[in-house]
């Protein structure tokens, strides 16, 4: 009997497509997918409003009520109708408020995060090569038919500091077993992320220089440091201030194994010396760009910061790489961050190469 009075509303987080002659609801907040009838549109649109299941067996008197309620008792179960006061509710209600501006294109980040990913790195080769697709390769260069070819003068890189960088950065995935500088984290930390000066906008006021562009000057990324193997810091995870300059410590929740859950379950992870977990604060840049397109521009941001990352790390005589093979909910869990307001989207470490070479 209280079933027939709980009050219930159509999730928010939700969206509908066709596929193979099948009609799908998508809760992109939790990633969950079920496929139904195309009358699951009337129920669930009698449910934008908060009702009961009494009240849509009265509305729906056309039906049986035991159907009425199989039906509701299905949506429930797969998240599409939410119950008041569930903690399902309280994450739609906010991805509502905090991305209206950028909804329904930004599905597209909850929708992708938490992927499932498996451990590759004990399968054999010829396991790997057996889940490849069947199709041949896309070619790696384009060609385009019919145009006129001008061939370029011979390349010739002239011998500089920046032409070296340039020519030796790579993506590392082994590393010493020594532990990193503390100042050399420092030197990351600024040069990536640090504040390098300000701009004056009339419009605006005060914005950020970095040495990094950000789109408006918004700089929506931040950065914490999960220090595994650094020299005169404790382990633990660090929120960078780069108005201050200074690490503050959120835990001691920082182990090779825990780097490791992180990235995907990526073996190699397990031995660098410090991971730098990129973050965005999406209002940031939802102030200035109300419209879906600048989603684009926070992930361009972000990969604007790892290449520098990448860039001054090889500088620094340092065996950089990066990846976005993550658990996100993990990862945001842990860092004390809602993955709604603020969210993770790439992660880049360090270690010393292998073969070591002197750290700058």
């Amino acid at each position: 009997m209280r079933e027939r009075t709980i009050q219930l509303r159509r999730a928010t987080s939700l969206f509908a497509y066709w596929g193979d002659g099948r009609l799908f609801f998508h809760n992109f907040a939790l990633r969950l997918t079920v496929s139904a009838r195309p009358i699951t549109c009337e129920l669930l649109d009698f449910f934008s409003d908060w009702r009961t299941s009494q009240a849509a067996i009265n509305c729906f008197a056309d039906y049986t009520p035991r159907s009425v309620r199989s039906a509701i008792s299905q949506l429930v179960k797969h998240r599409l109708l939410l119950p008041k006061d569930s903690p399902e509710l309280k994450q739609d209600t906010h991805i509502a408020k905090e991305w209206s501006d950028w909804l329904p294109e930004g599905s597209f980040h909850f929708s992708t995060k938490d992927p499932p990913l498996a451990d590759l790195s004990s399968w054999s080769l010829n396991r790997l090569k057996s889940i490849l697709p069947k199709t041949p390769r896309p070619k790696i260069f384009k060609t385009v038919k019919g145009a006129k070819k001008m061939l370029l003068p011979t390349r010739a890189f002239p011998e500089s500091e920046f032409a070296r960088v340039l020519l030796t950065r790579k993506t590392h995935r082994e590393f010493s077993k020594q532990k990193l500088p503390l100042e050399t984290v420092s030197q990351l930390l600024s040069l990536v992320w640090g504040v390098t000066g300000h701009l004056q906008s009339p419009v605006f006021g005060k914005l950020l220089r970095k040495t990094s562009p950000s789109a408006g000057a918004r700089h929506p990324g931040e950065v914490y440091l999960m220090a595994l193997r650094v020299k005169g810091l404790r382990a633990g995870l660090y929120h960078y201030h780069p108005g201050h300059h200074r690490l503050e410590r959120i835990n001691s929740n920082a182990t090779p194994d825990k780097a490791r859950l992180y990235c995907g379950r990526q073996r190699y992870v397990r031995d660098a010396a410090a991971l730098f977990l990129m973050t965005a604060v999406f209002r940031r840049t939802m102030w200035k760009y109300d419209y879906a397109r600048a989603y684009r521009v926070v992930l361009l941001d972000a990969g604007h910061l790892c290449q520098t990352f990448c860039l001054v790390a090889t500088w620094l005589g340092l065996a950089p790489f990066c990846t976005a093979a993550l658990k996100d909910t993990l990862i945001e869990r842990d860092l004390g961050i809602d993955g709604i307001c603020e969210s993770v989207l790439y992660v880049a470490g360090v270690g010393l190469p292998a073969i070591l070479a002197p750290v700058k």
